[in-house]
């Protein structure tokens, strides 16, 4: 799977004021017809994609579909298969923030809404990288609530890890043969002297809170104490253990050169640069989860050189093959996103209207060297890989198969699997 996105981050700041949204800073909302098309021109099959949740979710059991009605049967037609984003770093301020201990319900609620409406859809991300929502919410103060304490980090947490699980059992009970891929920053902390290893292995053991729970996976002996001692009950971190989803799921994993970090003895961090890379951080996470992986997103700005960003695409795609050749199974890559970014240079934290030169194609829809490079990637190897693994391939049922004989059978087969009670552990011991 070759594919792009749509940023469609939505969080607010300074103190609920200010909603960041990313696709009118982008300019989606415009020229949306126009952005489908630069998909097709790269040659991309696949793109992350997903309704703004607060103009579409307008509270409990009511919607905007308009947008989406649009823009979903578009990419229908265009035979581009989304993989639907629904909740990306924000809720709808009916909802409040991640502390609100009904999003995870009505959240649910809306998947299975969205799901009955377009039940070709069979590509999902519930929940947009659950660990950097929570920790950039409630343990930075970034957004959304501004918090910064471990228990506003958890509570926001467990709220958005069990509002993804939800959505998945509510997407399976319409799209009994849905796949789900997450799309979770992998993260490494480096100590910096010895008095620094300490906290830097505390925060290595943090970075698979939001995967342990979301695959039902138990967690570490020190995490189970921190989730209990900052307010997850017993009975909610049991709950993560009965309502696995793992054999739906694939592992998607986002990097960046930002996603490793040197920790100083006070427990302080600062960006490291690429120490380890995508290759050896991928391993670490595919080791402890066993399930096939993407590569959902990266780029780099695109630099004064102009090829900074092409150089970094290709140690990226470098990094994907020997993933690969080690025998992880690692299913696609994506560059996020299509076009250039609007003030993610602060993280969003800030509302300068700044232009991130990060995209395929800049704001004026215009190919960067990086866009025309990954054209390049995708027509050199889209017919080579399949050659190599004809066993590994995803069911995937193309969107207009979906009324097809044979796309019934593969539904009422998944439905089967779904209702069978398994004899096997959730997870290992």
């Amino acid at each position: 799977m070759f594919a792009s996105g749509i940023e469609n981050s939505i969080p607010k700041i300074q103190n609920g004021r200010v909603r960041v949204d990313e696709m009118e800073k982008c300019g989606h909302y415009r020229h949306w017809q126009k952005d489908f098309d630069l998909v097709q021109e790269l040659g991309i099959g696949f793109l992350r994609y997903g309704p703004p949740l607060h103009r579409t979710w307008l509270g409990h059991g009511k919607h905007d579909w308009a947008f989406a009605d649009e823009t979903l049967a578009d990419l229908r037609r265009r035979e581009v298969i989304p993989i639907v984003d629904l909740c990306h770093f924000g809720v709808p301020d009916w909802i409040g923030d991640f502390q609100n201990p009904d999003f995870p319900a009505l959240f649910a609620g809306y998947a299975r809404a969205l799901a009955e409406r377009y039940r070709w859809i069979q590509l999902y991300t519930p929940v947009n990288e659950m660990f950097i929502c929570a920790t950039f919410s409630a343990l930075y103060g970034w957004w959304n609530e501004q918090l910064t304490s471990d228990r506003a980090f958890v509570t926001a947490l467990k709220h958005i890890v069990k509002a993804n699980v939800l959505a998945m059992r509510a997407i399976l009970g319409v799209r009994p043969d849905a796949l789900f891929i997450q799309s979770e920053s992998s993260e490494y902390f480096h100590a910096e002297n010895p008095r620094a290893i300490k906290p830097a292995e505390v925060m290595n053991a943090r970075r698979f809170l939001s995967l342990d729970l979301n695959y039902g996976r138990r967690v570490d002996s020190e995490m189970y104490e921190y989730l209990l001692d900052n307010g997850m009950t017993r009975e909610e971190y049991h709950f993560f253990h009965l309502h696995d989803v793992k054999g739906r799921c694939i592992m998607g994993n986002d990097y960046y050169v930002t996603n490793e970090h040197r920790v100083m003895d006070d427990g302080r961090t600062y960006p490291s640069g690429e120490v380890f890379g995508y290759d050896e951080i991928t391993w670490q996470y595919y080791d402890r989860y066993r399930l096939p992986v993407m590569h959902t997103e990266t780029n780099v700005n695109e630099g004064p050189k102009g090829d900074e960003a092409v150089s970094w695409l290709w140690k990226e795609w470098a990094n994907v093959l020997r993933v690969r050749n080690k025998g992880v199974p690692i299913l696609g890559f994506t560059w996020y996103s299509l076009t250039d970014q609007v003030d993610w240079d602060t993280a969003l934290r800030e509302d300068n209207g700044r232009v991130n030169p990060l995209g395929l194609y800049d704001l004026d829809r215009q190919p960067r060297a990086v866009g025309k490079a990954y054209k390049q990637l995708i027509a050199d190897w889209r017919e080579v890989l399949p050659t190599h693994s004809d066993c590994l391939r995803l069911p995937l049922v193309p969107p207009d198969e979906f009324d097809q004989q044979w796309a019934a059978r593969e539904r009422a087969t998944a439905e089967a699997k779904e209702q069978k009670p398994s004899s096997e552990p959730s997870q290992p011991d």
